[in-house]
């Protein structure tokens, strides 16, 4: 979908310095850009903001989550 719209997910250390601009995700988590090795075993990450602390965790990539969206990129 990212790709569809033209944009980049975000990579691990892109959503923690976001996360230094403002408060992201305190309600909800984003999926972020995974590494490829960890891609090819199913897995995939997602970040959000909780208790005055950015946390990346890690999931099945095919896990569905109402509140979940990503976090991406765009360069003009």
């Amino acid at each position: 979908m990212a790709a569809a719209m033209g944009i980049e997910l975000l990579t691990e250390e892109q959503y923690r310095e976001l996360q230094k601009l403002g408060e992201f995700d305190t309600k909800t988590s984003s999926w972020v850009k995974t590494p490829s090795d960890i891609r090819k075993l199913g897995g995939a990450l997602f970040g959000d903001r909780r208790y005055d602390n950015v946390f990346v965790y890690h999931n099945g990539a095919q896990s569905y989550y109402a509140a979940r969206a990503f976090r991406g990129s765009l360069r003009v």
